[in-house]
Protein backbone atom coordinates (compact mmCIF):
# COMPACT_ATOMS: atom_id res chain seq x y z
CA UNK A 1 0.00 0.00 0.00
CA UNK A 2 0.98 3.74 -0.34
CA UNK A 3 2.23 5.64 1.96
CA UNK A 4 -0.17 8.65 3.19
CA UNK A 5 2.35 10.36 5.68
CA UNK A 6 5.02 10.94 2.70
CA UNK A 7 1.90 11.91 0.25
CA UNK A 8 1.20 14.73 3.29
CA UNK A 9 4.84 16.39 2.87
CA UNK A 10 3.62 17.37 -0.60
CA UNK A 11 0.35 18.56 -0.02
CA UNK A 12 -0.34 18.20 -4.22
CA UNK A 13 3.05 19.76 -5.30
CA UNK A 14 4.88 18.93 -8.83
CA UNK A 15 7.68 18.03 -7.15
CA UNK A 16 10.75 17.07 -9.22
CA UNK A 17 13.81 15.60 -8.02
CA UNK A 18 17.08 14.22 -9.28
CA UNK A 19 17.01 9.93 -9.46
CA UNK A 20 20.21 8.89 -10.86
CA UNK A 21 21.37 11.77 -11.95
CA UNK A 22 18.06 12.49 -14.35
CA UNK A 23 15.44 14.86 -13.56
CA UNK A 24 12.40 13.04 -12.62
CA UNK A 25 8.58 13.92 -11.26
CA UNK A 26 8.21 12.41 -8.07
CA UNK A 27 5.47 10.10 -8.43
CA UNK A 28 5.31 8.33 -4.54
CA UNK A 29 7.70 8.84 -1.98
CA UNK A 30 8.55 6.67 0.95
CA UNK A 31 7.28 3.80 -0.69
CA UNK A 32 7.60 -0.38 0.02
CA UNK A 33 9.81 -2.33 -2.07
CA UNK A 34 6.60 -4.07 -3.77
CA UNK A 35 4.97 -0.70 -3.74
CA UNK A 36 7.90 0.35 -6.36
CA UNK A 37 7.67 -2.30 -8.40
CA UNK A 38 3.73 -2.20 -8.45
CA UNK A 39 4.08 1.58 -9.93
CA UNK A 40 7.19 0.42 -12.27
CA UNK A 41 5.41 -1.96 -13.91
CA UNK A 42 2.12 0.09 -14.24
CA UNK A 43 3.97 2.88 -15.87
CA UNK A 44 6.33 1.16 -17.79
CA UNK A 45 3.57 -0.21 -19.56
CA UNK A 46 2.01 2.94 -20.27
CA UNK A 47 5.30 4.42 -21.78
CA UNK A 48 6.58 5.96 -18.62
CA UNK A 49 10.25 5.74 -18.32
CA UNK A 50 10.34 5.14 -14.71
CA UNK A 51 13.21 5.74 -11.79
CA UNK A 52 13.69 4.40 -8.35
CA UNK A 53 16.08 5.12 -5.54
CA UNK A 54 16.28 3.88 -2.25
CA UNK A 55 15.64 6.87 0.44
CA UNK A 56 17.89 7.44 3.26
CA UNK A 57 17.41 9.44 6.48
CA UNK A 58 19.11 12.88 7.41
CA UNK A 59 22.48 11.06 8.15
CA UNK A 60 22.29 8.86 5.49
CA UNK A 61 21.47 5.45 6.64
CA UNK A 62 19.33 4.02 4.66
CA UNK A 63 15.84 3.15 5.16
CA UNK A 64 13.58 0.37 3.48
CA UNK A 65 11.95 2.84 1.49
CA UNK A 66 11.74 3.78 -2.22
CA UNK A 67 11.41 6.99 -4.54
CA UNK A 68 9.43 6.31 -7.37
CA UNK A 69 9.93 9.09 -10.21
CA UNK A 70 9.19 9.22 -14.14
CA UNK A 71 11.35 10.96 -16.41
CA UNK A 72 9.13 13.04 -17.96
CA UNK A 73 8.64 16.22 -16.42
CA UNK A 74 5.46 17.56 -17.63
CA UNK A 75 3.37 14.74 -16.37
CA UNK A 76 1.13 15.17 -12.79
CA UNK A 77 0.15 11.29 -11.57
CA UNK A 78 -2.63 12.61 -10.10
CA UNK A 79 -3.71 14.26 -13.16
CA UNK A 80 -2.95 11.55 -15.33
CA UNK A 81 -5.12 9.11 -13.07
CA UNK A 82 -8.04 11.17 -12.76
CA UNK A 83 -8.33 11.59 -16.39
CA UNK A 84 -8.39 7.85 -16.79
CA UNK A 85 -5.05 7.65 -19.18
CA UNK A 86 -3.74 5.00 -17.59
CA UNK A 87 -4.36 1.62 -18.61
CA UNK A 88 -3.93 -1.98 -16.73
CA UNK A 89 -2.13 -4.90 -18.85
CA UNK A 90 -5.35 -6.34 -19.26
CA UNK A 91 -6.79 -3.09 -21.23
CA UNK A 92 -8.82 -1.25 -18.79
CA UNK A 93 -8.63 2.14 -17.56
CA UNK A 94 -6.86 2.25 -13.95
CA UNK A 95 -9.26 3.42 -11.45
CA UNK A 96 -7.67 4.92 -8.06
CA UNK A 97 -8.66 2.04 -6.14
CA UNK A 98 -6.41 0.08 -8.38
CA UNK A 99 -3.48 2.59 -8.40
CA UNK A 100 -3.64 2.30 -4.20
CA UNK A 101 -3.75 -1.51 -4.32
CA UNK A 102 -7.34 -1.72 -3.13
CA UNK A 103 -8.24 -5.27 -4.93
CA UNK A 104 -11.66 -5.78 -3.67
CA UNK A 105 -12.33 -2.02 -5.21
CA UNK A 106 -10.93 -2.04 -8.44
CA UNK A 107 -14.14 -2.03 -10.65
CA UNK A 108 -16.30 1.21 -8.18
CA UNK A 109 -16.55 4.79 -8.95
CA UNK A 110 -14.03 6.59 -7.34
CA UNK A 111 -16.21 8.21 -4.77
CA UNK A 112 -17.44 5.24 -3.46
CA UNK A 113 -14.12 3.67 -2.70
CA UNK A 114 -13.33 3.43 1.56
CA UNK A 115 -10.14 3.32 2.68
Amino acid sequence: MFNKEAMKAFKGKHVIMNIDGVPCTVVEPGVSPERAAFLKELLTLNGYEVKTMLESDANGQPLNTCLVGVTDLIVNPVIVLYQRKLFRNDGEVVTPAYWFQYPDQWDIPYWQVKI
